[in-house]
């Protein structure tokens, strides 16, 4: 996506100069110049701009308005105020308060090309390619993606598989990705672009689904099925008939689930508790999971079949700590969002409040900074969020065993997979060791495909160089 200035005011030569460089080495960037007299303060509340440049010199009772202005329109995007080296304190402590940055002319070289990169954030100068930006506008015309906010290579990459994961309809897809990395959110938007987008979206959260009852809540009953079966009940797939079916959790099905599951998936037929007779279906089947599935095969705890059935159409979600490049971006849209859900002043994060964010690892990922972001909006007081007003999150945090940090035990679900992330890095680094270094060999002992085994040594910083016998 190209990312978009608003340049409010007059500027000198100067400015323009610098901001003319930075087109020509950033050409996927626009800037656009809006005089006074053609302002509308409402327009920085739209969501239309990446970053704001507010010149105060030429205009500075001007500018002052739209500083004290701003916090009641809400402007989601960053501004940089700049000032003359003679400005009035009270336009600078204006500027201090309310603007996320400010420079003072005459500039230092490179001063505004700097500041103006580190608001907006890494990524976006990275030359992903127009098709993959293309692809992020159109799902966020067709589609509220408030969620999906980033620049991160990776991130991009994933985004860019949604659109051709929606195009193939009734064929499974599979999201894969640590706790809190928006699987749902994926899910939603596959639905949402995708033919079934007309018809019902039912997450199911198979974690919560009783072995016994499994049966009755996906595929319903009729009448007479049971004691208490009064009347004709629909399940899950037939509430999401026409639509999407989306299975959350789905590595905590038991084994008798997930064979009951598998012919809804070959033979896209399912037969209701009681019933005599088998009921096609048109609904598409997502389902998530945020474990090593093909380990789960491996130890014979998730179907073979099922993993081979759903594994055709995979989106990989990586980490919040493996794009911090992102973290800026999403906590300043978390924060915006936020305040004006509450109806609260806009506020801002001090450059050092952005230092520790980025720094912290997130094991909890996008969900636990949205979180973070909620109990800042609520409890800071002023207008700028300051690192104090975060320690609590972002504080001191044990360390897991491939460096990740872990923070509290927090969920059972984080703690079972830095449990599991702790077994796999060892296990692959005894193996390794014991294999001096050979991936072919160490894959078959393993018993995985050489490419999953390759997978975990990269994801576990596994050294390769290890002697031979």
């Amino acid at each position: 996506m190209k990312p978009r200035l608003l340049l409010i005011g007059e500027t000198d030569a100067a400015i323009r100069c610098c901001l003319n460089d930075l087109e020509q080495a950033a050409p996927q960037m626009t800037c656009e110049q809006v005089p006074w007299d053609g302002l509308q303060v409402d327009r920085l509340g739209t969501g239309d701009t990446d970053l704001i440049l507010l010149s105060a010199l030429h205009a500075p009772a001007r500018a002052e308005k739209v500083l004290r202005t701003a916090p009641i329109g809400r402007a989601t995007a960053p501004m940089i105020a700049i000032l003359r080296n003679d400005t009035d304190a009270d336009l600078i402590r204006l500027a201090a308060e309310f603007a996320d940055d400010f420079v003072v002319v005459p500039l230092h070289d490179g001063e505004l090309h700097y500041r103006i990169l580190r608001l907006l954030g890494h990524g976006w100068s990275d030359g992903s390619g127009d098709e993959t930006s293309e692809i992020k506008e159109r799902l966020a015309r067709q589609v509220a993606l408030s969620g999906l906010v980033g620049r991160d290579p990776a991130f991009l990459k994933t985004l860019a598989k949604i659109p051709l994961a929606a195009r193939c309809g009734k064929g499974p897809v599979l999201v894969t990705g640590e706790t809190g990395t928006g699987k749902e959110l994926c899910a939603r938007a596959i639905h949402s672009i995708g033919p079934h987008s007309a018809f019902p979206f039912i997450p199911v959260d198979c974690a919560t689904l009783p072995d016994h009852l499994f049966e009755n809540e996906v595929f319903g009953h009729v009448s007479g099925a049971f004691t208490d079966a009064r009347h004709d009940q629909k399940g899950l797939v037939a509430l999401a008939e026409g639509g999407t079916l989306f299975l959350d959790e789905i590595d905590s099905l038991s084994l008798t689930a997930q064979s009951k599951l598998l012919r809804l998936l070959q033979e896209r037929t399912y037969r209701p508790l009681g019933s005599s007779r088998f009921l096609s279906t048109n609904v598409a089947i997502i389902a998530a999971s945020n474990c090593d599935l093909e380990g789960l095969v491996h130890a014979r705890q998730f179907r073979a079949d099922l993993y081979f059935r759903l594994n055709v159409l995979r989106l990989d979600l990586v980490p919040l700590r493996e794009r911090r490049g992102d973290i800026p971006l999403l906590a300043r849209h978390f924060l915006a969002s936020l305040c004006a859900e509450a109806d609260l002043p806009r506020k801002i994060l001090a450059s050092c409040t952005l230092r520790k964010l980025t720094e912290y690892d997130w094991p909890g990922n996008v969900r636990e900074l949205h979180n973070a972001m909620r109990r800042a909006a609520l409890f800071s007081e002023g207008s700028m969020i300051l690192a104090t007003d975060i320690a609590e999150t972002c504080g001191p945090s044990e360390k897991s065993p491939n460096g990740k940090g872990v923070g509290v035990l927090g969920s059972f679900r984080i703690a079972r997979t830095h449990a599991i992330e702790r077994f796999e890095k060892r296990y692959v680094e005894d193996l390794m060791r014991e294999c001096g270094g050979n991936v072919s060999q160490a894959a078959r002992i393993a018993e995985k495909d050489r490419r999953a085994f390759g997978r975990l040594v990269k994801r576990y910083g596994v050294d390769r160089d290890y002697p031979g016998h």
